[in-house]
């Protein structure tokens, strides 16, 4: 890994709204489609929600069977923005992936059985309790690369399933990888923004909203009622849209959850909240500009 130094003093108390250059009651919102690359309905459904919805970007995961599509995908549409959703656990048993990295290199990172952990509560303690270093910035720099082979451009590196990255060593691997490939870092727990604050980087300045924590009775009207209620600063929301056709019914549980956050991502109703409450809808370009200027390779 390559030796990357960081800025280690609070260089400002401002909100990160302020650090990108917005008013101080600026009401900034990114929605960020994860899950892109997982299967088709999914790649689908995001890309409308960026061209024809209010969603702003999204965040690929590399080593799943609907990633070469998403990457055609994003390589016909430049004007896309997406991060990489690294992704060390896999939850789908009837389209199983794997990690890129040859399994006999990270095999701290699979289960006994040789393939890699679902994301339930057991399955990320064993996989946390195991994973060695090494092998998580092995596989995480395959699936960063195999993006940039592709002739790819990402603004951003984020998790799947394990909220800034499940471990504080592996956070700070993410922010180092993010410094030397000119990258910003999703980081939403309390205890990971403090510190990135402290380093002059912009993160959410309030709650962020995983859709999966959403109840599906009147969801619709709960985002918009969210949208009307958010607070000035920065704010995420990480939205997971999909088609929920039958082919998604066949092998998602949660195809219930991306039909309905596709459905409102791309309503009429979406855009006309945003107009009415004058939210400014960012993407992680913004971010990575002051996370490029802020953190210097040696």
């Amino acid at each position: 890994m390559d030796e990357v130094s960081v800025p280690a003093t609070v260089v400002s108390s401002k909100q990160s709204s302020e650090l990108l250059g917005y008013p101080s009651d600026a009401r900034l919102l990114i929605l960020n489609c994860d899950d892109f690359g997982m299967y088709p309905a999914i790649n689908a459904a995001v890309v409308e929600s960026v061209e024809e919805g209010i969603a702003s970007s999204c965040s690929l995961m590399v080593p799943c069977p609907g990633a070469p599509q998403a990457m055609k995908l994003l390589s016909r549409r430049p004007q896309i923005p997406f991060g990489i959703h690294l992704t060390l656990v896999c939850e789908m048993p009837d389209i199983a992936w794997g990690p890129l990295s040859a399994r006999e290199r990270v095999s701290s990172l699979l289960d006994p059985g040789g393939a890699l952990f679902s994301p339930t509560p057991a399955g990320r303690a064993a996989l946390l309790g195991q994973a060695r270093l090494d092998e998580i910035e092995l596989e995480f720099r395959a699936q960063v690369d195999a993006v940039a082979d592709a002739g790819l451009t990402p603004t951003h590196l984020d998790f799947h399933c394990l909220a800034d990255g499940g471990r504080d060593d592996i956070l700070d691997l993410t922010v180092v990888l993010a410094a030397e490939y000119g990258l910003a870092v999703r980081v939403w727990l309390e205890p990971g923004r403090q510190a990135m604050r402290k380093r002059g980087l912009p993160v959410t300045d309030n709650d962020f909203l995983d859709s999966f924590s959403l109840d599906m009775e009147g969801k619709a009207a709960r985002y918009a009622q969210m949208l009307r209620d958010l607070p000035a600063g920065l704010n995420e929301w990480a939205v997971h849209p999909g088609l929920g056709d039958k082919e998604s019914q066949a092998v998602d549980d949660g195809w219930t959850v991306r039909r309905t956050d596709y459905e409102f991502l791309t309503s009429p109703q979406a855009r006309e909240v945003l107009q009415q409450e004058d939210i400014t809808v960012i993407d992680y370009r913004t971010i990575q500009r002051v996370w490029s200027q802020t953190m210097s390779p040696r």
